[in-house]
């Protein structure tokens, strides 16, 4: 009889020893712990990190105190690869299977299944169902299963991925083993579709704050963008950064042509052959190439922390994927810069690709989250809050770091024109497109406002004196506050949030902007500032050699450089100059395995260069 039950983890060590001996980590980052000894209690969970917050750390750790078997589902093998091979790299028995491996290799991680001797399995949902396969994990000593980049799961969500839907059937076949959903990008409406889809047992949800203050938003028009890319790159000059495309044709022209100027680049998209891929993905990581011009394909799971711009050349179809990209730019948590070019033809190109969607409940998913899209980038209010209310996190403070803060326009008190439009939600029983709204404030008499009695609430024609195009402006921003919200799943309605609540009681006030005011804003990329501050020369040197040594390593180990240390270990590395073993543990992201299977060579190196 397989064992389902997931009981308490047997390890002797607390989760706190745990992360130091396998990971080299001395603290946790907000929520890992909690949502670590909920998971270990057996629980379910659903938990959004932002990119580069620390996901994997919540189900990998429990892998770790767990008697038995975690099973990870993920949906990209670049991802399974990268996540595999870090694990491999701090001692950990970890493997994945899909289609990249030989028979003889699976067969081999097959008799370690059966061992007991596994502590993580990746697999993709395809595998998952692929016949028998979910019978042979009821003979193995499944304690959890870490379903990653569960929004795949959600038709709400931005990569909608049929496959995934069949991923309730854990829960029905395995009871009592608990399931941990993370994502790094879901709205309110995708957490709890992810909930339902999976069929989880009273689920706690876990929201990490989106918060990426070291991160400056702008958004310049898309009609000269190449003449914008070269000064971008003249006060970038040896940063790495990222340049998103929507197409792979883009991807080489620009790489060409940054390639003429000067810069070290690559294009990377899904039509190049693995091996090519795998190249240009350790290059960028060892810091031999500078830029990658990009398909949407790159950077998923990459330990990656300085990267210090991310360029969007063109609009991308979602808030979510959005957010997501510019994520992978300064996880050192120094300043980092994010660019996206704006045009209307990227709108139409985004909505000829929804067009050709042929389930119409999924296109208007579609067409309204490039809605959205379209929305931030023709913001007039601060774009960090436009974000952080997106994703249900309130920010009454603009952030002072986007261009709408540096270049503000004119602000008006337009408290009683939000309790108005706010009213008229609450009125109509929550049932309101933002069309409709627009026709109720007007005093409209259309068959939409006519045909469900709208014309006879009180707020009817409350805005009359205001033209329909301010109005429509005007909601946007209420969205952008965070004081409404759309609700995919009835009809994109309009709904009033807690702070939405607090206006219409009077406890909250709104500054908007005035429609007179909306232009379009003026690059102001010409003035040259510093990023980040260089370090030292004696510092740039030694660390220069440590990444030179940890390139030997990785390449005599047959690893990509960031299984050996990432970055992030290299610089504090550099700060800290150990010079014993024991100050070499104290180096953030030294565990016991890298200790003591680098630690000498990394000491030599310190000691060569400091004396």
């Amino acid at each position: 009889m397989p064992n389902f039950l997931s009981e308490p983890a047997t390890t002797t060590l607390n989760v706190g020893e745990l992360l130091e001996r396998h990971f080299g980590y001395r603290s946790f980052r907000p929520q890992q712990k909690e949502v670590i000894d909920h998971v270990l209690k057996g629980n379910d969970a659903i938990v959004l990190m932002p990119t580069g917050g620390g996901k994997s750390i919540c189900f990998q750790l429990p892998a770790l105190a767990f008697d038995g078997l975690t099973v990870v589902i993920s949906p990209l093998i670049a991802l399974m690869k990268d996540q595999v091979q870090a694990l491999q790299g701090n001692g950990i028995a970890a493997a994945y299977l899909n289609s990249s491996l030989s028979y003889n290799e699976e067969q081999e991680i097959n008799r370690e299944l059966r061992s007991g001797a596994m502590k993580l399995l990746y697999v993709s949902p395809e595998r998952l169902f692929q016949q028998g396969f979910l019978e042979r994990l009821e003979e193995l000593n499944v304690k959890l299963f870490a379903v990653d980049e569960a929004h795949c799961i959600s038709t709400w969500g931005h990569h909608f991925r049929p496959e995934y839907k069949q991923l309730h059937a854990l829960k029905q076949r395995f009871p009592e083993v608990p399931v941990i959903a993370l994502t790094a990008t879901a709205d309110r409406t995708v957490r709890g579709d992810i909930g339902h889809c999976l069929g989880l047992k009273a689920p706690k949800t876990f929201v990490s704050s989106f918060d990426r203050p070291n991160l400056s938003l702008a958004v310049l028009p898309g009609l000269d963008r190449w003449k914008a890319i070269e000064r971008i790159m003249a006060r970038h000059v040896g940063h790495c950064g990222i340049i998103y495309c929507n197409s792979r044709a883009s991807t080489e022209k620009i790489a060409a042509k940054l390639q003429k100027i000067g810069v070290k680049a690559e294009f990377y998209h899904a039509k190049m052959d693995a091996e090519d891929r795998s190249r240009v993905q350790d290059d960028f990581i060892q810091g031999k190439t500078h830029v990658i011009c990009a398909t949407i394909a790159f950077g998923m799971g990459i330990d990656k922390s300085d990267v210090r711009f991310v360029i969007h050349y063109n609009l991308p179809g979602t808030v979510e994927g959005y957010y997501q990209e510019i994520g992978r730019a300064g996880r050192d948590g120094k300043p980092a810069e994010t660019i996206l070019f704006y045009s209307y033809a990227d709108v139409q190109t985004q909505m000829h690709f929804a067009n050709e969607i042929e389930e119409q409940r999924y296109k208007d998913v579609v067409v309204a989250k490039l809605e959205r899209m379209k929305e931030f980038a023709e913001a007039q209010v601060c774009r960090r809050t436009i974000l952080l209310s997106y994703f249900s996190e309130d920010s009454a403070e603009a952030c002072g770091n986007c261009d709408v803060c540096q270049d503000p326009p004119k602000y008006f008190d337009g408290t009683i024109l939000a309790q108005k439009a706010l009213s008229a939600v609450v009125r109509s029983g929550q049932k309101l497109p933002m069309s409709v709204l627009v026709d109720v404030l007007k005093g409209s008499h259309s068959h939409e406002v006519t045909e469900k009695g709208w014309d006879r609430i009180k707020t009817f024609g409350a805005g009359s004196d205001i033209t329909a195009f301010a109005w429509v402006q005007f909601i946007q921003q209420f969205m952008h506050l965070g004081l409404i919200e759309v609700d995919y799943r009835d009809h994109h309605h309009l709904i009033i949030t807690t702070p939405g609540e607090a206006v219409l009681k009077g406890e909250r006030p709104v500054r908007l902007v005035s429609p007179d005011t909306v232009k379009e804003r003026q690059e102001r990329t010409k003035r040259t500032r510093q990023v980040v501050a260089e370090p030292s020369p004696a510092s740039a040197d030694l660390l220069s050699a440590l990444k030179d040594l940890r390139r030997t390593l990785a390449k005599a180990i047959g690893k990509p450089a960031y299984v050996v240390f990432s970055d992030a270990s290299l610089i504090d590395m550099a700060e800290k100059r150990p010079t014993n073993l024991y100050e070499f543990r104290l180096v953030n992201g030294v565990g016991d395995h890298k200790a003591s299977q680098f630690g000498e060579a990394f000491l030599n190196v310190v000691k060569e260069r400091v004396g």
